[in-house]
């Protein structure tokens, strides 16, 4: 790949595997003790219930609620196991790499995801480390070509996968208001435990979600996308680390923005 693009080091779009790699802390110091705790209250809890003398008040519906509360939790634990492995030093550590943001001499926001993702795979061929990330294009003009798309993503999730990334074919895509978002990620079911919290699946909480406010969100993304494209052409040039670390920066400043917490 290094001779085709005529350089000796790329810029990598990628994501590392396995998730606890990274996020081993927060797991073992947040994730796993709220899970734990919350099965083990929520049993308690259905036990005494269930004990509960039927002459005084029925605690069926509570009961009921108590249970239905137990399982989103013991779902989440679940949800968060699977995407944990052992590791020993590099051995089992993987990555998939999305975008070739960036070689020798150029940028490659011109290519299409198409090329980006059958030329990175090739680094699979030649690394074990590498994984090539697994896409289907979908014509959206096709009604079948949609169904096998989104047939193909319920199978994903209901096999335990983190869920699945929409694209335009281009890399940057323009509508009539300028730059077009240019990801969106849809996530299964069970992966938004770990993202929105064990009972996000409950009616009156996944009412508060849908009425959550994007388009602030949108905009800070689409910001921080024209700032690192921004940071890659500087880097490429060759011009001054200061020259690309104020756009890393900026990217920071709006990461450190206020949304709605409810995202």
């Amino acid at each position: 790949m290094g001779r085709a693009l005529g350089t000796d080091w790329v810029v990598l779009d990628a994501e590392i595997l396995p998730w606890s790699l990274k996020a081993i802390e927060l797991i073992r110091a947040q994730y796993a003790p709220a899970g734990a705790a919350g099965v083990h209250v929520l049993r308690r809890a259905e036990a005494l219930l269930e004990r509960r003398p039927r002459a005084t008040w029925s605690a069926a519906p509570l009961l009921a609620a108590t249970t239905a509360r137990r399982a989103t939790v013991e779902a989440f634990r679940a949800a968060c196991r699977r995407y944990c492995w052992e590791t020993q030093d590099l051995d089992g550590v993987r990555l998939a790499p999305f975008h070739l943001l960036a070689s020798e001499g150029g940028v490659h926001t011109d290519r299409d995801h198409g090329w980006h993702l059958s030329t990175l795979a090739r680094l699979g061929a030649v690394d074990p480390l590498f994984l090539a990330t697994d896409h289907r294009v979908v014509d959206l003009a096709d009604p079948a070509s949609e169904a096998e798309a989104v047939a193909w993503w319920e199978a994903l999730t209901a096999a335990g996968g983190e869920g699945a990334v929409v694209k335009p074919m281009s890399w940057l895509a323009r509508g009539k208001r300028g730059l077009v978002q240019p990801a969106l990620k849809c996530r299964g079911a069970e992966y938004l435990r770990i993202v929105d919290g064990p009972e996000y699946t409950l009616p009156h909480n996944l009412e508060r979600l849908r009425a959550r406010g994007l388009s602030r969100k949108r905009s800070l993304a689409l910001r921080e996308l024209a700032l690192g494209l921004e940071a890659l052409h500087r880097f490429v040039a060759r011009e001054p680390l200061y020259r690309v670390h104020e756009c890393v920066f900026g990217v920071l400043a709006l990461e450190s923005e206020p949304v709605d917490p409810r995202l």
